[in-house]
Order: C-alpha cells, then sequence, then structure tokens
C-alpha cells in the first residue's frame, strides 16, 4: 500500500459517518432520586387533616411553610423569573401533633405569565391581561432579546421559547415562565395545599405546571455508593501502610529510597507527593509549554466560571454584557480546547520522532495505545465514579437536579466515558460533560499512527508530504462539512438558540470539525524535531514580522466572535467560514509562539511562559479538567439563592473554583494517579516499545511516574 492510499485512509475515516451518532435509551437501572417515594408519600385525606390543622391550630408553624415558599420573584424587570424559597429551611419542618407527623416537602412549579383570571360570581370581568402592562420599551426590548437567548437552553426540555414570543410580540414579559418554589406538607399536592389554604385558585383560571418535589431521604442507595465507598476504603487503607512502611524504611531507618520496595511505598503520600514536586532542570526541555497549558488551564476554567452560574437576579445586565466587547476574553474562550488538541498533535510528533521508526511503531502499536489509554484511566475512572456517587451524596441545594442528572447519566453511560465513544454514542447524555474533549483527543490518537509511520520513515520529504496533504484534506472535508451543515458560530449565537444541541453534537463534538488544530500541532511537532538541538537563524526583522502576524491572528480569532453575537447578525456563509477555520488559525499562530520560544526568539514571553510557577499547575492540568467542572456545578448547584451577576464577584469565584480544584487534583493525583503510574510502568516496560526513559513531562524529558503522556495530554 502506498503513501497516496494510506492517506486517502486517514482522511476518509474523517469523512464517514461523521453524522453518525447512536442514542440509546437506558436509564439508570438505580436513579439519583426515589421517585416512588413522591408517590409513597401522597394522602389527600391526611394533607386535608394537615392544613386543617395548620390553619386552625398552628399559625406560626403555618408561616413556617409560607416563609419557605412562594413568592413573587425579586428582579422582574432586570430579567430574574426565579424565586427558590428556602430549601433547607423547608425540608428542616418536623412537628409532631395529634399523632401527625407533619414535615416539610420542596417544590417547584412553573408559572406562565400569560395568567387570565374569571371570577364568574362578580359578574363580566376582563381579568388579569399582561398585555395591558405599561412596561418601558427598552425593558421590553432587552427582556426579549434574553428569551430569544434562552430558546436553546429551554428547547433541551421540549419547549421553544420562540414560540411564546410570536404568540405575544407586544409584550415578551407575557411569554415568560416563572419557577417559584413552594414548601408544602409532606402528604400533599401543591394544587391540594394552594386550594385547600387559601382558595380554588384554579378554578379561578390561575395555571401552572408541577415541575419537581423533593423530600429528606430521597437520595437512595446504590451500587455506585458501594462501590465508591469500597473502592476508596481501599485506597485509604493502602494510603495509609503504604505511607507509613516507606517513612518507616526511609525516615527511621534511613535507608535508601533505592533499595526500598517500590510496590510497598507506591501508595505513599510521602514519596509520591515529593516526586510530584520536584522539577530536575533537562537542556532538551521546551519549557515554555508549562506556561501555555496552564494558562490554558485556567482560561478553561474562568469561562467555566461565568457560564455554569444556573441562575442571576440580574439577567438583562448579563446578556448585555455578553453581547458586548468587554465580555470577549470570555467569549472566545472555547479556542483554549484547540490549544490542547495543538499541544496534543504537536507532542505525538515531537516525542516519537528521532526515538522510534516506522516499523518499530507499527510492531508496538499496542503499546502506544495502552501507554496513553491506561495513564488516562484512573484520574477519569475516579472523576466518574464521584460523580455517580459522591458528589450527589454528600450536596444537596433548591437546583439539585441538574446534578442528580449527572449522577444518572454516569450511572447508565460510565462505559461510553470510559471507552471514549461519549461524543458518538448518546452525545446529548455525556457522562462528565468536559470529556468530549477527551473523547476527541484519544480518537485523534487512535488516528495518528497513519500520518506517524511516515513521519518516523526517516525521510523528511515523504515526513513533510504526509503531514501537508493530511493537513490539506481535513481541512477541506471539515469545510465541506460545515457549508453542508450550516451550523451557527457558538451556542449563543441571537435567533438560533433553539440549534444549540445540534452545533453542539454535529460540530463541537465532532472529531473531524476538531482535527485541524491535532494537525497543526503534528506539523510543528515536526518542524521542532527537525530543529532539535540546532540552532535556526531568523533575521530581526523577520522575527518582528512573524510575531506581529501571529498575534494579530490570535486578536482576530478573539475579535471575530463579536459581530457573530450581536442581534441583527445573519450571515450563514461567515458562519461556515468561521467554523472552518477559526481553529486551526488558532493553532498556527500559537504554534508560532512556541516554536520562537523554543527557539530562543521568544523574548519576554517565553521567560513569562517559562517561569517555575507554571510547572506545577501544568502537571496537574489533566486532573484539574477533568475535576474542575464537576466541582463548580456542585458549588453552584448547593446555592439557596440567585446571585447578583457582577464581573468581580465571578473572578472572585473563579479563584475559589481554582483553589478547590487545585487542591482536589493535587490529592487524587498523590493518591491515586502516581501509584497507577508505577503499576503501568512495570507493566508497559515488559514491551518492547520502550522509549529509554525520555517520557515528557509536559514539555521536559526525564524519567518520571508523572512524565509521561497523561501528564502532556492537553487537557
Amino acid at each position: 500500500m502506498n503513501k497516496q492510499q494510506y492517506l486517502c485512509i486517514f482522511i476518509s475515516i474523517f469523512v464517514i459517518n461523521v453524522e453518525g451518532h447512536l442514542n440509546l435509551v437506558w436509564d439508570p437501572p438505580n436513579s439519583a432520586f426515589d421517585t416512588e417515594l413522591y408517590e409513597r408519600v401522597l394522602d389527600t385525606a391526611e394533607c386535608s387533616r394537615q392544613i386543617s390543622f395548620l390553619r386552625r391550630n398552628n399559625s406560626l408553624l403555618l408561616a413556617r411553610f409560607l416563609d419557605a415558599g412562594i413568592k413573587v420573584p425579586n428582579g422582574i424587570f432586570i430579567g430574574n423569573n426565579v424565586h427558590l424559597g428556602n430549601y433547607h429551611q423547608c425540608l428542616g419542618i418536623h412537628h409532631n401533633a395529634q399523632d401527625m407527623e407533619i414535615e416539610g416537602k420542596y417544590c417547584m412549579i412553573q408559572v406562565p405569565g400569560n395568567q387570565s383570571f374569571h371570577l364568574p360570581d362578580l359578574g363580566p370581568r376582563n381579568g388579569f391581561d399582561p398585555r395591558q402592562l405599561i412596561v418601558d420599551e427598552e425593558v421590553v426590548q432587552q427582556i426579549g432579546e434574553i428569551n430569544l437567548r434562552k430558546a436553546g437552553f429551554r428547547n433541551i426540555f421540549g419547549a421553544d421559547i420562540r414560540d411564546d414570543m410570536r404568540n405575544f410580540p407586544g409584550n415578551p414579559l407575557v411569554g415568560t415562565n416563572f419557577r417559584l418554589a413552594i414548601c408544602v406538607p409532606k402528604p400533599c399536592t401543591t394544587q391540594e395545599f394552594i386550594n385547600g389554604l387559601l382558595l380554588n385558585l384554579t378554578a379561578f383560571g390561575f395555571q401552572y405546571n408541577d415541575q419537581f418535589c423533593r423530600l429528606n431521604g430521597d437520595k437512595p442507595w446504590s451500587p455506585a455508593d458501594t462501590a465508591a465507598l469500597v473502592v476508596f476504603s481501599v485506597i485509604g487503607v493502602l494510603v495509609l501502610l503504604s505511607t507509613s512502611y516507606d517513612l518507616w524504611e526511609t525516615i527511621i531507618n534511613k535507608k535508601d529510597p533505592k533499595n526500598v520496595n517500590a510496590i510497598c511505598r507506591s501508595f505513599s503520600v510521602y514519596t509520591n507527593t515529593r516526586g510530584l514536586l520536584h522539577f530536575p532542570p533537562n537542556p532538551n526541555a521546551i519549557e515554555c509549554l508549562d506556561g501555555v497549558r496552564a494558562l490554558a488551564m485556567l482560561w478553561v476554567i474562568v469561562g467555566h466560571a461565568f457560564s455554569s452560574q444556573p441562575f442571576t437576579y440580574n439577567n438583562i445586565d448579563v446578556f448585555q454584557w455578553i453581547i458586548s466587547a468587554k465580555s470577549l476574553w470570555i467569549q472566545a474562550a472555547h479556542v483554549t480546547v484547540d490549544t490542547f488538541f495543538m499541544l496534543s498533535g504537536l507532542l505525538v510528533v515531537y516525542t516519537t520522532a528521532g526515538k522510534v521508526t516506522s516499523m518499530k511503531l507499527i510492531k508496538n502499536l499496542h503499546l502506544f495505545y495502552l501507554n496513553r489509554l491506561l495513564r488516562m484511566f484512573p484520574i477519569l475512572a475516579t472523576v466518574v465514579l464521584l460523580e455517580a456517587s459522591f458528589f450527589h451524596r454528600w450536596f444537596d441545594g433548591p437546583v439539585w437536579g441538574s446534578a442528580a442528572a449527572n449522577a444518572d447519566r454516569c450511572r447508565a453511560f460510565w462505559w461510553t466515558t470510559l471507552l471514549h465513544v461519549q461524543n458518538y454514542v448518546n452525545p446529548e447524555r455525556v457522562c462528565i460533560g468536559a470529556t468530549w474533549y477527551l473523547a476527541i483527543d484519544v480518537q485523534l490518537h487512535i488516528l495518528s499512527p497513519i500520518v506517524l509511520v511516515w513521519v518516523l520513515s526517516g525521510n523528511n520529504k515523504v515526513a513533510w508530504s504526509a503531514l501537508t496533504m493530511s493537513l490539506l484534506g481535513v481541512l477541506t472535508a471539515a469545510t465541506l462539512y460545515c457549508f453542508q451543515m450550516e451550523f451557527p458560530t457558538g451556542m449563543m449565537a441571537p435567533g438560533r438558540g433553539h440549534q444549540m444541541m445540534y452545533y453542539l453534537v454535529y460540530y463541537y463534538m465532532n472529531t473531524l470539525t476538531r482535527a485541524s488544530p491535532f494537525m497543526v500541532g503534528m506539523v510543528y511537532g515536526y518542524l521542532l524535531h527537525t530543529w532539535r538541538r540546532r540552532e535556526i537563524y531568523i533575521p530581526v526583522m523577520v522575527n518582528i514580522l512573524l510575531w506581529v502576524i501571529s498575534l494579530a491572528l490570535l486578536g482576530l480569532v478573539g475579535y471575530a466572535v463579536l459581530p457573530t453575537i450581536q442581534m441583527d447578525w445573519n450571515n450563514q456563509t461567515v458562519d461556515s467560514l468561521y467554523n472552518s477555520f477559526l481553529r486551526p488559525t488558532w493553532a498556527m499562530a500559537l504554534g508560532w509562539l512556541i516554536f520562537a520560544c523554543a527557539k530562543g526568539y521568544g523574548g519576554p514571553v517565553n521567560w513569562f511562559l517559562s517561569l517555575r510557577v507554571w510547572k506545577l499547575p501544568a502537571r496537574l492540568s489533566y486532573a484539574m479538567y477533568l475535576f474542575h467542572f464537576s466541582l463548580m456545578v456542585v458549588v453552584n448547584n448547593s446555592r439557596s439563592e440567585p446571585i447578583w451577576f457582577f464581573v468581580d464577584y465571578i473572578i472572585f469565584l473563579f479563584f475559589a473554583y481554582t483553589v478547590l480544584t487545585f487542591l482536589v487534583s493535587f490529592l487524587a493525583t498523590v493518591v491515586i494517579d502516581a501509584p497507577m503510574s508505577v503499576f503501568f510502568k512495570l507493566l508497559l516496560d515488559r514491551g518492547h516499545f520502550k522509549k529509554k526513559d525520555t517520557a515528557v513531562n509536559g514539555n521536559t524529558h526525564r524519567p518520571n511516574r508523572y512524565a509521561d503522556n497523561k501528564k502532556y495530554r492537553s487537557n
């Protein structure tokens, strides 16, 4: 089979079935909430007794129910349509009286703004008509824009708010659905409580829909909880024993660490922490990669700090900020993932070229894959298990449903995440949403030997031909695909919010559309390999020109999102060009920055990116990527009320999220990842595909258990 045939196979793998997604109907055998409990507690007669007691005998207890429940939301005219009540106060109600056990049940109802009350006994009435509300025109326009941008999120739940707005064109407040908390006695439905306590409002035309109810003890124990308890208990015992053994041998008996059994001390917190914090100098290191990776990881966290907030009071301020130039540094944060794809492609070439021949790669392909997959597994499996069990069980809040949904997804589809196929198998129900990136990265790594066999041939012309043809082939296929599918430019595209899942599934999580930065990285990886340990002379003016072009392209990529998020944007051709070339442009410009820094032409940029302060975050970046969003969900959905959106406050939250993520990632790396690295190294060293201790820790070559592909795998 000749070179052209190999490359055709490589390109066709991306093109064939890029739209093929498998959606399985597979509910978890153990739901996060005990839905049967909600049905078992209902008792109309007991409800009537308790309501009667509250009305006649205990006005203070009744006041506690009312105080914890339904109220008009604050800030309706600045975009808020939610009142969360007092979740913990409601579930904390527990009163025994007259052989009754009165307990609180927290429920959420959805009340349409379009209400038409009628009182037949009082003569003809026009009722309440929201169309007659006199609202400032600017407020009407702003709320309308908010509703348009919420359309995509509403579409996930089977509703499109744009239809409501078309039905009520005069006042978008009419189409608003309010989400209101209500605290009711345990045996009651919301309707029984509302009608029995006050008056039969539903008979007067009051309309609402029940969304959910919560009770104490509604989180049943599941096999995932048992598995997590057993696994983490065993790890805890091993850590205790291993650390004790290590300290006894090295500190008390003062043995040389080289003479201490490596397996027996593999779980030692003492040794693993020292190894994690050890950064020996290496002349072959590309030092700037640590800074690039760490900063990219921080950009991911700050972007999610803004996007993960479930409710805010001042939604109008939020959306005005989103469409302004002030938000570009957040709006453009999605390209940071392409930074990781580029780094992954760069390092897969740079760390194999010159060390492994084409034939050796082919003969040991199984070890090439195992080295990648096994090193990724421990932290990934840890996060999946925590998401399916402890994260759901340990925390709670009034909007815990989204966190519980994460637990359900992980209990049903944990295997798609561990097999790295979640972007094609049930992509709308991904366990650990951020792992869509990991799936694509693994898929690209699996495909990379199709090009690597030519890159490692030892012939520069063959290598450059393979890289060039692969890059052009992927770009061409992705461009044709984007023009055919006509995607919006992002999840916040005005007027196209209903296409959010279409964009996410078929573009954002698609291997073909995200392959070009990886291919650009492979090109730069081979370029760096070509000039490895060799000086390169770049004239001053050429260097300045290349830096100007590179920085201009990086700035252009960041700015390009601004016109596409405006309300009057409507240009599908530009959208398709944007989706086709924005990401490889970013990778190309960033690749020059790395190349210049590596070859001594980075100046202050290289100094900044090579600071030692970036080394530890870069080393932990994989764990931080996997943990950060799950921790954000836990924190955000534990809140008892919406927050007031203020950029400085979100930045403060970003620092809090970062510190929490860093600490959890550090702990997981020391007690889980490092020990597994010892066992995997022993396993892989039995094979014939060895790199002579040249594994890369982020960017430096050294024999270190943290210094393998897993750690530079772009997060």
